[in-house]
Order: C-alpha cells, then sequence, then structure tokens
C-alpha cells in the first residue's frame, strides 16, 4: 500500500484525530466525557441516515427523501399512538414500515420507471416534509409513551443507550455488505450495471432492494430521532440532508457507485458531528459552521474526484 492510498483510506479518521486535539486545546471539555457522550448522541440519528444514503450511493444513485422519509415515518408511529392507542412496540413498527413504503416506492420510480433518483426522491422528500407540516399544522407532536422514549433518555450507568443503537446498525450493515450475496450485488450493480446484469444479477431488484433498505433505516432514523426528543419535530431542515451526503463521502463512498465501507460511512459520520460540536464549544458563530459545513461537501466531492483519477491512472 502506498502512502498515499493510505492517506486517502484513512483521512476520515486523521482529520478526527487532528481536529480533537485542536478542539481538546481550544476546550479542554471537548475531550472529557461527558462530551464525548454527547457528539456519540448526536452522531445516532444522522448516522443511520448516513447508512440510508450510503446503500443508494453504492448502486451509482442517491436517495434525497431519508429527511423527508424521516418525519414523514416519525409522525405516522407517533399519530397511531395518540389517536388509535397502540402499544409503544407496534408504533416502532409502524414507523419502519412507513419508512420501508416510501423507499419501495422512491425504488420503484428509478428502478422500473427509470426516473432520475436525485429528481425523484428531492421530489419526495419535499412532498413527505409538506405533508407533515400540513397534518401537524407546523406544530410538534408530543410523545409521552416512556416506552417509545426509553432509548433516547436511558442510560447505562452515566453512559447513553442509543449510541448503541448506532454501532448495532453499523454492525450488521457491514455483515449485510461484506459477507451476502445481496451485499455483493449491489457493489456490483454501482460498479458496472450492464456488467451485473450480463452475470445473472437482477439489477432492478438490486436497485429497488437498495432503496428498500434506505428507507427501512430511515424509519429507524424516525424512531430514534423521536425516541430522544420526546416528539417529532418538524425542523429537521436541508442542512441534515446535507451532512447525510456529505458523511458517506468523505468517508470514501464514491458518488458513483460500486465503492465505499462501512468503516468509512462512520468515520465520515463522526468527524462532521466532531467537527460540529467542537465550533459550538469554542463559541463559533452558527453562520461560519454553515459555512464550514458547506466546505466539507465540496471537500467530500473533490477527495472523491481525485480518488477516483488517482485510480485511473494506476496510482493508488
Amino acid at each position: 500500500m502506498t502512502s498515499k492510498k493510505f492517506l486517502l483510506d484513512n483521512v476520515v479518521w486523521i482529520l478526527i484525530i487532528v481536529f480533537s486535539i485542536l478542539a481538546g486545546f481550544l476546550n479542554p471539555f471537548f475531550l472529557s466525557e461527558g462530551n464525548l457522550q454527547n457528539v456519540l448522541v448526536q452522531a445516532t440519528t444522522l448516522g443511520v441516515l448516513v447508512l440510508a444514503v450510503s446503500f443508494t450511493l453504492l448502486i451509482g444513485e442517491i436517495d434525497l427523501s431519508v429527511v423527508g422519509n424521516l418525519v414523514f415515518s416519525s409522525m405516522v408511529g407517533a399519530y397511531a399512538m395518540q389517536q388509535f392507542g397502540v402499544h409503544w412496540t407496534l408504533a416502532v413498527l409502524i414507523t419502519i414500515v412507513a419508512g420501508v413504503l416510501v423507499g419501495l416506492l422512491n425504488g420503484y420510480f428509478v428502478a422500473y420507471l427509470r426516473m432520475n433518483s436525485l429528481i425523484a426522491t428531492l421530489a419526495m422528500g419535499l412532498f413527505l416534509q409538506g405533508a407533515v407540516l400540513g397534518a401537524t399544522q407546523a406544530r410538534t407532536m408530543v410523545v409521552t409513551d416512556e416506552g417509545y422514549s426509553y432509548i433516547g433518555s436511558a442510560t447505562i450507568g452515566s453512559w447513553p443507550v442509543m449510541p448503541i443503537a448506532l454501532f448495532v446498525a453499523y454492525l450488521l450493515a457491514h455483515v449485510v455488505l461484506a459477507y451476502s450475496a445481496w451485499g455483493r450485488n449491489l457493489y456490483a450493480t454501482g460498479g458496472n450495471r450492464r456488467a451485473a446484469n450480463a452475470a445473472g444479477i437482477n439489477v432492478k431488484r438490486a436497485r429497488l432492494g437498495a432503496f428498500s433498505a434506505s428507507g427501512f433505516l430511515a424509519g429507524v432514523a424516525g424512531f430514534l430521532y423521536t425516541s430522544y426528543l420526546g416528539g417529532v419535530s418538524v425542523t429537521v431542515g436541508s442542512t441534515t440532508l446535507l451532512y447525510a451526503v456529505a458523511a458517506p463521502v468523505i468517508g470514501g463512498v464514491s458518488l458513483f457507485g460500486g465503492r465505499g465501507r462501512v468503516i468509512g460511512m462512520l468515520g465520515g459520520t463522526l468527524l462532521i458531528t466532531v467537527i460540529q460540536t467542537g465550533l459550538q464549544l469554542i463559541n463559533v458563530s452558527a453562520y461560519y459552521i454553515q459555512m464550514i459545513g458547506g466546505a466539507m461537501i465540496l471537500l467530500a466531492i473533490a477527495v472523491d474526484a481525485f480518488r477516483i483519477r488517482s485510480e485511473e491512472r494506476g496510482v493508488v
């Protein structure tokens, strides 16, 4: 392995270490146990959304409806509890099923109706967020059920339980993508769709499955987000979506499909969360935080393009 390849493969973890040291120097609280817990909790919902986006990136598509799906699916679950009195466990299932159905619809649009995934899912996300705003009159739906809110507030000793869900999700995603035939089919579809089809892979089904997985994970993120907040918030916006797209690309998932590792997706999530938290602790203006977020997205695209050019030249 060349030094350039090592840097490209591990740049996200190097940046996490460098920024953590710098932020800790400027504000020692950043390196405290309490802030580490906060970083992991803040990374949980974003991290699951990053996985959702990554499944579609691996096949050379993109799902921009994940934030709208998060809000919509969590609203459906909360509504079922409030209006029909369903048990919180059934409400969780309803939340996730709602997310899957949205993902299936996206997959059908893209795989079978041959719609452009960027436009189709962007429209779906806008539709879902508009539907939620209309249904709730832009008010937060409060969830009072202790069972539904448990994972968002529970601790083991002094450590929050919520990040456990994040690491379980990433472990399962790694197993699926690295060791299952379906995972290999996703990589093959993203790498070369025609070659995958010639090899006997049902490309349409693989694409439908990727969007369904994205919807499933958006539903899971919706449950986790609602459990943590104690209600359905309609304020999740475009910044969250941009970070959910930028994080996997920063972590090595190609925008062009066929390449990406789960460990990189996790690294991208943690890097964005660490930077956001660190900038807040050293009292950087929210306006500059947004500007830095935009710069990170540009950096992610530049790194991905550089990595592809290097591979084409056989440098790495």
